[in-house]
């Protein structure tokens, strides 16, 4: 079940563009029922292990911007330390915790679906301070939730910088990368991890991930992406419902 997960997830990650820890931590929680705190810790390695060969293959092109990249590391890599060890504190409050991860699985589905269907952007470049401290809100929540480093840096740098599309998503990923190294090694210090259900969701993973890219040739991504992050907002609201019972 978990390889089949881990499998699935990946597909929809090379046709859709969603980030791994969107669509990992919700799928743990309701189907698996794995506790809040080593669903988002596994979450976010086996995303962070998901974008290490994109990153490498935008790093080797060109295509991050390192002044920015370490912008948002300046702020994200402090809060998403914060925001794992908020959630190892947080973990007995299962309804709080299943609240903040379904509103921010909602904000992240709402943040691709603007992005989907806005076309004409008119960035406004963002003091450096205000990315740092955007970056931070991203790094929280991420932390806490494995979601948001996708969807979320993404908006932040294309409506705050005036990066090309393809350094956005490359300056992203290495964003996303740096979060995940980060959150996910001090919820794997803190026995946050299940390292059996990480390496059954990387070996689906890396089968889905070559699936992926073999179907992104020949499958229309748009309609694809609009229905995954539909059914993301169906999922995300199930997840408050369960929070405020």
């Amino acid at each position: 079940m978990e390889v089949l997960i881990g499998f699935f997830i990946a597909v929809a990650i090379g046709l859709s563009g969603v980030g791994g820890g969107t669509l990992t931590a919700p799928v743990l929680l309701l189907f698996l029922e794995v506790p809040v705190e080593v669903a988002v810790g596994t979450s976010l390695l086996y995303a962070f292990f998901a974008k290490i060969p994109a990153g490498l293959v935008y790093l080797r092109q060109g295509l991050v911007d390192r002044r920015t990249l370490g912008l948002l590391l300046l702020g994200g890599v402090p809060a998403a330390a914060m925001g794992s060890l908020a959630l190892g504190a947080l973990k007995s409050q299962r309804e709080l915790v299943l609240l903040v991860i379904g509103a921010t699985v909602l904000l992240c589905a709402l943040a691709n679906l603007y992005l989907t269907f806005r076309k004409d952007f008119r960035p406004k470049v963002l003091h450096p301070v205000w990315l740092v401290l955007g970056a931070a809100f991203i790094g929280l929540e991420m932390g806490f939730s494995s979601a948001g480093a996708g969807a979320l840096g993404t908006l932040l740098l294309l409506s705050g910088t005036r990066l090309g599309p393809k350094t956005v998503v490359g300056t992203d990923i290495w964003f996303g990368l740096g979060l995940g190294l980060v959150g996910g090694g001090l919820h794997a210090a803190l026995g946050q991890v299940d390292p059996g259900l990480l390496l059954k969701l990387g070996l689906g993973g890396f089968l889905g991930s070559l699936t992926g890219a073999l179907l992104a040739q020949h499958v229309a991504q748009r309609p694809f992406r609009v229905g995954l992050l539909f059914w993301l907002i169906f999922i995300g609201s199930h997840l408050v419902l369960k929070g405020v019972r």
